[in-house]
This record gives structure tokens, C-alpha cells and sequence, in this order.
């Protein structure tokens, strides 16, 4: 279950001791590649988070924190997030997001307005029909720790997992707080998977209800962002028939274009009549004349001064 790659670049290598089961009875050591989290996005909590891959397939929340426990102690693992968990598929665009959450700031949303939103995500999440999800082969995750004292107190506490070879056993001390995979987890899916007509329906139209609220939301941001400034005094550029603003590396662009425009146009003003012409060669002229009698000055006081000089004797 070990990785081949041994290469492990600026990951730190977490072994993990694999107990035997009953379709492979024989303990095997799993290699967890770990490292500090350094997105192409950064984020508030790349400090205090950590990148791992190579995770297991059946992992879940409460085994790495069994993992992390064993390494530092408990109260310094919070969560995990793993690449492939389910979404409710009604993400908002981050720069979105961020503008929204500033407009509702604004607006200062009644608390009762915002229990029913919650309330209108929670009814729109289909039923589970799985009482454990499961990850593809050698996926990723992203744990977020309590501070950055705890990312460098794991990150030394692997490194000493080299020498001591005692490495965290999975699922050690779990008892029942992860449901057991097997014919049961096979059994408990085939039952969720007959769900009531009525309540899959129900699931449906608030999914739509949201995600149709949520499109008329960014409809009108796109609306009011049009006519807003930036800090620069810039309008947001926009696509014709687009809804939604030009992002903020066509404005610069745009802006660089109309910088460009201006440039050029200028200088085909300048030096427009025939007169200006003359007058700017005969500037040229009067300036190539004045430094080539600098430069004769120069040679003649060079030759002057090299006759006048004589050797000691």
C-alpha cells in the first residue's frame, strides 16, 4: 500500500501502520505525503493548514483525527476537507461572494431572512444514500489545524516517526464513531436507496428555488457593478450581452489600451506641419555640430597637455 514514488520533493512522509482485515489479513504500512498548504489561491488559513496526498481510500474526519491526536495531542486537529466530498453544486463565484458578503454588510439582513435561507439550503441537499463515502485511489486533502505552532509541532513529530518507527495505527480507538464498510455498508445503501417519491421531489424544487434565487442575486450585483467605480476611479469593463462584470484583468487591459490609444495619437499630432519638421532637423543638426566641436576641444587639450609633458632625467 506504500507508495512507489520516493521522491517526495518538500513533502514530509507520514507512515501509517494499516491493521490486518479480513480480505487481507497482514498489517501493511501506508505513506501519507504531507507538507505545508500553499494553494495557487491563497486563503486566511494556508498558515495553519496542511496539503496531504496519497490519502487513504476509506478515510474519513474521525480517523485522521485519531492520526493527528497520536501525533501532537488532542485539541489541535479541526477538520478536514477532502478533494473529492460532495457539494451541493450551488457554489458562487469567490470574487461574487466577496461582493455579496459586502452588500449584505450593507444592507444588514434581518436575522429572520437568514434562518430562511439556511433553512432553504438545508431542504435543498438530496437524501444521503450512503452511510460513508469513500475516495479515489491516491486523492488529496487539505486539514485545517488550530494555529501555525501546531503545523510545525506535526511536521516534527513525522520527522521523528523515522527513528522511533512507531507509527500511528489506523482506525485505532474509532470503536463506533465511523460506520463499518462490508455487506453492511452494501445493505445500508440499498435500503437509503429507496427513497420516498415524495420527499426526493420536495429535495428537487427547493434545489431549483435556491439555485434560481441565487441567479437572480448575481443578475442584478452584475446590474449595480456596471456603473460602480473602483478604487481608481475605473468603471468595470463589461462583454457586450454579458451578464455578469469583466473580470479585473480585462479592465486593466482594456485600461492599458486606452493608455496606448492616447500615446499614439499624440504623436502623430506632434511634428504634424512641414515647418515643424524643418525646425526640428535643424535642432538635430545644431546639436550633432556643438558635440562634435566639444569632442575636437577635447582631443586638442589632450595634445596640448601630452607635448608639455617630459620625463625625469
Amino acid at each position: 500500500m506504500a507508495a512507489n514514488d520516493t521522491s517526495s520533493d518538500q513533502f514530509a512522509i507520514l507512515p501509517i501502520r494499516m491493521p490486518p482485515v479480513p480480505s487481507f489479513p497482514h498489517s501493511a504500512v501506508h505513506e501519507v505525503r504531507v507538507r505545508q498548504n500553499a494553494p495557487k489561491i491563497p486563503t486566511p488559513n494556508d498558515s495553519r493548514s496542511l496539503f496531504l496526498k496519497n490519502v487513504p481510500a476509506d478515510s474519513t474526519e474521525p480517523h485522521f483525527r485519531a492520526v493527528f491526536s497520536n501525533l501532537v495531542g488532542a485539541g489541535r486537529f479541526e477538520t478536514i476537507i477532502f478533494e473529492d466530498e460532495a457539494t451541493t453544486g450551488l457554489e458562487v463565484d469567490p470574487a461574487q461572494a466577496t461582493k455579496m458578503q459586502g452588500l449584505a454588510r450593507k444592507r444588514k439582513m434581518m436575522d429572520i431572512e437568514a434562518e430562511e435561507r439556511e433553512r432553504e439550503e438545508v431542504a435543498s441537499r438530496l437524501p444521503q444514500i450512503w452511510t460513508r463515502q469513500l475516495h479515489r485511489s491516491s486523492g488529496t486533502a487539505v486539514v485545517l489545524l488550530a494555529d501555525e505552532k501546531s503545523v510545525q509541532l506535526v511536521l516534527k513529530a513525522i520527522a521523528k516517526l523515522q527513528k522511533s518507527k512507531k507509527y500511528p495505527v489506523w482506525g485505532e480507538g474509532l470503536a463506533d464513531d465511523v460506520p463499518s464498510l462490508g455487506s453492511s455498508w452494501i445493505s445500508s445503501h440499498l435500503q437509503l436507496s429507496r427513497v420516498d417519491k415524495s420527499a426526493a421531489q420536495t429535495a428537487v424544487h427547493a434545489f431549483f428555488n435556491v439555485f434560481n434565487r441565487k441567479e437572480k442575486e448575481a443578475i442584478e450585483l452584475a446590474k449595480r457593478l456596471r456603473n460602480e467605480p473602483d478604487e481608481d476611479g475605473f468603471v468595470t469593463v463589461t462583454r457586450g450581452g454579458r451578464a455578469a462584470p469583466a473580470s479585473r484583468t480585462e479592465a486593466e487591459e482594456a485600461k492599458q489600451r486606452m493608455v496606448d490609444k492616447a500615446a499614439k495619437k499624440k504623436s502623430e499630432l506632434k511634428n504634424f506641419y512641414r515647418f515643424q519638421l524643418r525646425e526640428q532637423r535643424k535642432m538635430e543638426q545644431a546639436a550633432l555640430l556643438r558635440r562634435f566641436q566639444d569632442d575636437r576641444r577635447k582631443v586638442d587639450a589632450m595634445r596640448e597637455k601630452r607635448g608639455k609633458f617630459k620625463p625625469e632625467t
